[in-house]
């Protein structure tokens, strides 16, 4: 097969790696990709939120299955376009892609089916919204109801918090995804993430992780797209997996098929979990970042075969199998993040870095530039390790990183704390 991934992030690197591995890759291709993927796959440029450029592409370039990476093109139909010129592709109509794409909709589905989630309220006007926060107190939840990359939620623990956060949110902070509010109840217990793969009827479990969002060591400071994360996740055992797939995850497709609008894609859902009690926090409709880099570091060639058997909607066939094993990430972002960081200072030490099944540097925010690696991101590196236990894998990344030289940026020193 003759294979697109689009997007460019680590998240895309991860699933390049996984997809190269496949001896039914016969071609890869990556747009708009970045330095890592120019490694193994030819790297071409396309606006992926284009849906007519990426199909000319695709027809130039006798693409077979496309693997859409990012939420943005979903949102824009892209994958509806695909399929309309008959391309095989992994991802979710525009329709479907709701479930993330607007938070307010999932909670509509949520209600329909029971799926055990936060009460919420939705506002489209600021004093009504700072209303209802005083009304309820803190700790609270505000979430910009659209599309936010991953930083339109507050956590506000003060009252305070939660009113500046409405404030920056209808001020336009995040655009037209804070032009409704969604106000939840601050929910206790521990956070996991679960990705499921959906083919519109049949759900295949492909794994467990927990990140961590704040930016700094002890989860302080303010939240990022994730700073670093470990599978598995301890916290979501068989019982809890089981309560997550038949409460939750199970009715939401159903729901969804019942609309008309079935879900053909990986699932993310975030849970918390508290007494053996997995809640929805939210779902994405593509995969975590910087999760996808340790779900496709422990899935390997066979994550290609789910993928595509997911895409043509014989999941029911499919299956995984799992080794005993643990994979950690951690990120490597630019001083200054997540506010403002430089952009195009050179990365060092990289070439002399071991990559195999077991050790990789998957690359988020770089470009390659007459023989250098640059930095062009928030987020730029994601350096992940496997062993058979999660502090060896750990113990692997942090010498990984001792190894880099790229004093304008940093990175957490306690990624995995909560398992370890």
């Amino acid at each position: 097969m003759n294979i697109l991934i689009l997007g460019s992030g680590g998240r895309e690197h991860a699933l390049a790696w996984a997809v190269k591995q496949n001896p039914k890759c016969d071609r890869l291709v990556c747009a708009p990709g970045n330095a890592g993927m120019a490694e193994i796959a030819d790297c071409l440029s396309v606006n992926t939120e284009d849906g007519a450029a990426v199909v000319a592409l695709c027809q130039a370039e006798k693409i077979d299955f496309v693997i859409v990476g990012a939420e943005a093109p979903l949102a824009a139909g892209v994958a509806d376009d695909l399929r309309a010129a008959g391309i095989t592709t992994f991802g979710p109509s525009a329709k479907a892609a709701l479930l993330e794409a607007s938070k307010a909709f999932t909670k509509e589905v949520c209600d329909a089916c029971n799926a055990p989630t936060a009460a919420y309220a939705r506002f489209t006007e600021l004093e009504a919204a700072k209303a209802y926060v005083t009304e309820q107190g803190a700790p609270i939840v505000i979430k910009a109801d659209g599309l936010a990359a991953g930083k339109g939620v507050i956590v506000a623990m003060e009252l305070q918090e939660a009113l500046d956060g409405l404030d920056e949110i209808f001020g336009g902070a995040f655009g037209d995804a804070g032009a409704e509010v969604v106000i939840e109840e601050f929910m206790e217990g521990e956070e996991a993430s679960f990705f499921i793969l959906s083919d519109g009827k049949n759900i295949l479990p492909i794994g467990t992780a927990q990140d961590h969002k704040r930016v700094f060591d002890g989860d302080e400071g303010p939240n990022t797209g994730g700073m670093g994360a470990y599978s598995p996740a301890p916290v979501m055992t068989d019982a809890v997996t089981q309560k997550a797939l038949d409460e939750i995850v199970q009715p939401c497709v159903d729901e969804m098929a019942r609309r008309g609008t079935p879900y053909q894609g990986v699932l993310y859902a975030g849970f918390m979990i508290k007494d053996g009690q997995p809640r929805l926090v939210e779902y994405n409709v593509r995969f975590g970042d910087p999760e996808c880099q340790v779900l496709m570091m422990r899935l390997g060639a066979q994550a290609l075969d789910a993928l595509h058997a997911c895409a043509e909607e014989r999941l029911d066939t499919a299956q995984i199998n799992w080794a005993d094993d643990h994979a950690m990430t951690v990120v490597l972002a630019a001083n200054g993040y997540p506010g403002s960081y430089n952009k195009g200072t050179e990365i060092k030490g990289l070439d002399a870095l071991t990559s195999d099944s077991k050790n990789m540097v998957f690359h988020a925010g770089t470009k390659s530039e007459d023989g250098k690696v640059l930095a062009v991101g928030g987020r730029v590196l994601n350096v992940t390790a496997r062993g058979g236990s999660l502090q060896e894998a750990r113990d692997r990344a942090y010498d990984m990183i001792d190894q880099i030289d790229w004093p304008e940026g940093f990175h957490r020193k306690d990624i995995g704390w909560r398992a370890l």
